[in-house]
């Protein structure tokens, strides 16, 4: 039997967001893996979910609808993944498109300071970095300049340009207003889909995650992922016992940039469908009450 059968990555990206592979790779990718179910989880947008929908009933495999949102609380830039929403929801599409706006003013004004800096970088190259014109809901992200930073010899890798430039607290960075953890999960919520804290391990205070989901009562929080070590994965655990939240997992997989995959390679981390079947509980829940 394979490892992977009745298991499901719940955390993927495409080239919707700043992922390396179309919605279609990742679905093959993950029927290669041997997946029983695979989300796509794009940032701020769900404008791959109908392809990877289309590949996973040629492929027979699920495919959950899903969304990474940016949140800030504490100081700290937070995400809140959910699952199951509707993609169709006209209200849920509008607020995606202003979170996508103020992440394009974001970037705008990352690649000025960054100007500053003295790196010689335009916003056309970041675009140009794409090797295809950005589709309508499409994001462009960090890594993207990344990408374009380590092309022109600024950085030797994408975890060298975040480490120099890019990452919170760096010289490149610039935070723009956001909404909060609470917010996300009640649009999610409105829209039909189950809200899960996502990675808590890399914000670096435990409190603070602790205090967002007494605020925001999602329902659930990503256990297992990337870059989460045995030690966060036991008290995670027990945060979700704490709070009767779902756990779930998965890679945050990006695909791979400069022969090095970020964060995880698909089907590194996962979970057993009965975390989809929990989720879609929640959500079908939702949907009739």
């Amino acid at each position: 039997m394979n490892q992977h059968q009745g298991r499901c990555d719940l955390h993927t990206h495409s080239q919707a967001s700043d992922g390396m592979q179309s919605p279609t790779d990742n679905v093959k990718l993950a029927k290669h893996k041997g997946l029983s179910a695979v989300a796509l989880t794009d940032h701020d947008t769900v404008a791959g979910v109908a392809e990877a929908r289309r590949a996973g009933q040629l492929l027979d495999i699920e495919v959950i609808a899903g969304v990474e949102i940016s949140t800030r609380a504490g100081g700290k830039e937070i995400h809140v993944l959910g699952y199951e929403v509707n993609v169709d929801d006209t209200r849920f599409l509008q607020r995606l498109r202003g979170l996508r706006e103020a992440r394009e003013e974001r970037n705008h004004r990352m690649i000025a300071k960054l100007q500053e800096l003295g790196l010689h970088i335009t916003w056309q190259e970041v675009l140009n970095e794409l090797g295809r014109p950005l589709e309508p809901d499409e994001s462009v992200g960090r890594p993207h300049m990344a990408d374009v930073l380590v092309k022109k010899g600024y950085a030797a890798d994408l975890r060298d340009a975040f480490d120099q430039y890019l990452a919170e607290g760096k010289p490149g960075f610039v935070s723009v207003p956001r909404v909060s953890p609470q917010d996300a999960c009640v649009w999610i919520r409105e829209a039909g889909g189950a809200a899960v804290i996502a990675h808590p391990g890399i914000y670096g205070d435990d409190e603070l995650v602790r205090q967002i989901i007494m605020d925001a009562t999602p329902d659930g929080i990503e256990v297992f992922h990337s870059d989460h070590g045995p030690e966060e994965e036991q008290r995670y655990l027990q945060l979700a016992r704490e709070f009767d939240l779902i756990v779930t997992g998965g890679s945050d997989y990006h695909g791979e940039r400069q022969g090095v995959v970020f964060h995880g390679d698909l089907g590194s981390k996962t979970v057993a469908m009965e975390a989809v079947e929990q989720l879609r509980a929640v959500t079908s829940k939702r949907k009739s009450g």
